[in-house]
């Protein structure tokens, strides 16, 4: 069973202690009422994992995990077929033993063009929103900062980011838990906060934008990333229906709006660093994730337009600062 006492024995000794107060009793509820009526056969597979303490991983240039010594060839192909029951696996790759976890996404195109742009996350207690199944948190890791949390209220990707940790050999300094961003106290405790891919979620994108605020350390740093489209400060698309057959989008503002939105939340230092239109290269059906990919949503006589008739994917990527606490907030 997937069990949360280390970390809080972990933060018991952090500026996150206070979150102690209501964290328990959240997660107890998620396991009760709210997580995936198939988390015990995933837990099950978890169960069958080797023991891969003192694992070698490398999170250079990827998330990379190999075998330990002495581990037959027949455990790898059953490590493999375990891994497979995850279906789908949405964010990665994932390097595993001598085999590749090919996910829709090549969440390393991303983080490479974030990457380069942040502030060092060495030494910092890192924060991420909607982390999936916690791709993005190997390479902040590999960024050396010191602790990563992620939050992602999907029971199966809380079960494939306990399976690759497990399988790294369990290091103590990463963590994914089973909750949204409305569920967390102002902490005020993270020096890096990142937001990708979440906020055209967001019914209220301000409030979204406050709540990751909330979550930082006067002078922490907000890296936001989001779809967008073109044009001024006043514009924004509010599909009518589903986008790119998605039901649950409300708001694609301009590059220009979105700086707007994060001045008016009192944030400082806003910048873009990064507009790219979202490629059938980078988003696509594999043998990991066989579900309809970007290529289904695009009009497929024109993928410059979504199969609604609406601007193809843009992403960018924000970078914000929230005012040190002798600034004017």
């Amino acid at each position: 069973m997937i069990e949360f006492g280390n970390f809080y024995a972990q933060i018991a000794k952090k500026s996150l202690a206070s979150w102690l107060e209501v964290l328990p009793k959240q997660l107890k509820v998620w396991r009760d009422e709210q997580a995936h009526g198939l988390l015990p056969n995933w837990e099950k597979v978890l169960a069958k994992l080797p023991d891969q303490s003192g694992a070698k991983i490398d999170l250079t240039n990827g998330v990379t995990i190999e075998a330990k010594e002495g581990l037959a060839e027949g455990q790898i192909r059953k490590v493999e077929n375990l891994l497979r029951s995850y279906h789908p696996w949405r964010k990665g790759p994932y390097r595993i033993f001598d085999f590749d976890i090919d996910t829709e996404w090549r969440s390393d195109w991303k983080w490479d063009r974030l990457a380069q742009h942040i502030s060092p996350l060495k030494y910092r207690q890192v924060l991420d929103v909607g982390c999936g199944n916690g791709y993005h948190m190997w390479r902040m890791l590999g960024a050396d900062a010191e602790f990563v949390v992620g939050i992602d209220p999907s029971s199966l990707f809380l079960a494939q980011f306990e399976a690759i940790r497990q399988l790294a050999g369990n290091p103590q300094n990463i963590h994914l838990l089973p909750l949204g961003i409305e569920q967390l106290p102002p902490l005020q405790a993270f020096d890096t906060v990142f937001s990708m891919g979440v906020l055209y979620h967001r019914r209220s994108p301000i409030e979204h934008i406050f709540q990751l605020k909330d979550q930082l350390v006067h002078g922490g740093e907000l890296i936001l990333e989001t779809l967008v489209v073109e044009g001024n400060k006043d514009t924004v698309l509010t599909p009518q229906g589903r986008y790119a057959k998605m039901n649950n989008v409300w708001f694609l503002p301009s590059v220009d709006l979105l700086a707007l939105w994060l001045e008016k939340c009192g944030l400082e230092q806003v910048r873009c660093v990064d507009v790219t239109v979202t490629s059938v290269q980078e988003q696509r059906r594999t043998q990991w994730m066989t579900n309809e990919s970007l290529e289904q949503f695009l009009d497929p006589n024109d993928p410059s337009r979504t199969i609604e008739g609406l601007p193809a994917p843009k992403r960018a990527v924000m970078i914000a600062r929230k005012p040190s606490a002798n600034d004017d907030d």
